[in-house]
């Protein structure tokens, strides 16, 4: 085995702090010329822990990656890059995202009829409807204020309310699953998160909305059933048995997350670049037609999650580095995205490119399950937004999250007016 390289620009592209001014796109350049799957060590202190992973940087590789997970396991540690403790790895293995075969392919038969093509279409009117509202109480704070947050104040609202109501949640808990969505998602930042710096920090909230999701699943198990998630998955079978509560709280937990915050961060950050690029969001504006296409472009352009963490069962290699069995590897679509080989002046923001095959909803086995509610819920935001707000003026810095795995805003402030 070829001996593993440290030399990164200098670059410590695992630590959350690199990613607070935006990602390493030159770095990531570089690297994918030089040494596109590189070794990239981990601090063992504090919210760093393990000994490193291998970085996986090309598109190609990533692919290949993704379809062989006999190989490159998602269960065997988990998703992320930190060394999880048992308790937290086995919560993990009990989410969609962090199961291999067979098991993954059983569960995911069980939820997939809710996101088919047909059943997302006819959510339509109702989105709109939902994005009406949101407009309506966007004018209200415009009004009041003078600016809104963005992320918070306006494109937060989305994925909460249409995940709620999937799930079937009481109205009145809707704040609060949220704040813990954004808290599971922002745990290495101070601002959302207060234990942020602390190893596996965010799983005070993933534990509190597992609790949140069992009591809740018990409590529907005594009412009748409904058209609705949670009557779904509860009647589903694991492993030729009922699903039980404690595996309802792991799905519930990665179904709630990655819907707001996925979406929030698809809106939040697609506004911010046809800010960034005004003469798109005016051949939007003029032509509605063209917001399908603008919604892969900022898939691809800010892509919600900088990476996704395999685990390799055996000793095998990747773009002809051999890498051992047991070790991490860090599929990093934040670089993947902006490949060169595959996308033509990658670091351009072109709503009309095409082909796109961006990798933001993954690939494989593991493409995401919500990719066409998010499709939809994102254009029909745009057209809601465009239609009400003729004018939308940045008024301060966009933040971001720090974040080595969400590549998110945490703050992005407006002004909206008619």
């Amino acid at each position: 085995m070829g001996a593993p390289s440290t030399d990164t620009n200098n670059f410590d592209f695992y630590d959350p702090d690199g990613y607070v001014e935006g990602p390493p796109h030159e770095v990531f350049e570089q690297l994918r010329a030089s040494e596109p799957v590189v070794w990239h060590p981990m601090p063992t202190d504090g919210e760093h822990r393990g000994d490193g992973y291998w970085a996986v940087l090309r598109h190609h590789d990533v692919v290949e990656v993704s379809k062989h997970p006999k190989v490159f396991s998602a269960e065997l540690g988990g998703v992320v890059l930190e060394d999880l403790d048992p308790s937290s790895l086995a919560a993990m293995r009990n989410m969609l995202l962090a199961m291999d075969p067979p098991r993954h392919i059983d569960h995911r038969r069980n939820v997939s009829p809710k996101f088919r093509v047909r059943v997302i279409a006819a959510m339509e009117e109702r989105i709109r409807q939902i994005c009406r509202e949101i407009m309506d109480r966007a004018a209200a704070l415009q009004a009041e204020r003078g600016e809104v947050d963005f992320v918070h104040d306006v494109a937060a609202h989305l994925p909460a309310q249409v995940i709620g109501e999937l799930m079937g949640l009481p109205v009145e808990d809707w704040p609060r699953i949220h704040a813990l969505a954004e808290r599971n998602s922002g745990g290495q930042d101070p601002d959302i998160n207060p234990d942020a710096g602390e190893a596996n920090s965010g799983s005070s909230a993933s534990i509190e909305m597992a609790m949140y999701a069992i009591e809740h699943a018990n409590r529907r198990r005594q009412e009748p059933v409904r058209d609705d998630l949670t009557s779904l998955l509860l009647e589903s079978e694991v492993d030729g048995r009922p699903m039980n509560d404690v595996e309802f709280g792991s799905f519930f937990v990665q179904l709630v997350t990655a819907g707001n915050d996925t979406t929030r961060t698809m809106l939040s950050s697609g506004l911010h670049a046809f800010l960034d690029h005004p003469e798109q969001m005016a051949a939007v504006r003029a032509d509605l037609t063209l917001l399908p296409g603008a919604i892969e472009e900022v898939l691809r352009w800010a892509n919600p999650l900088h990476y996704f963490r395999r685990t390799t069962t055996e000793a095998t290699e990747i773009g002809g580095v051999a890498i051992a069995a047991g070790q991490k590897v860090g599929l990093m679509y934040t670089s993947a995205n902006r490949d060169e080989e595959v996308f033509e002046d990658p670091h351009r923001f072109d709503i009309t490119r095409d082909p796109n095959p961006h990798l933001s909803f993954g690939v494989a086995q593991h493409f995401c399950l919500g990719a066409h509610l998010a499709r939809l819920e994102g254009r029909v935001f745009f057209e809601e937004l465009f239609g009400r707000f003729g004018a939308i003026e940045q008024r301060g810095p966009a933040l971001r999250q720090r974040s080595n795995l969400n590549n998110s805003l945490k703050a992005l402030p407006v002004a909206l007016s008619s």
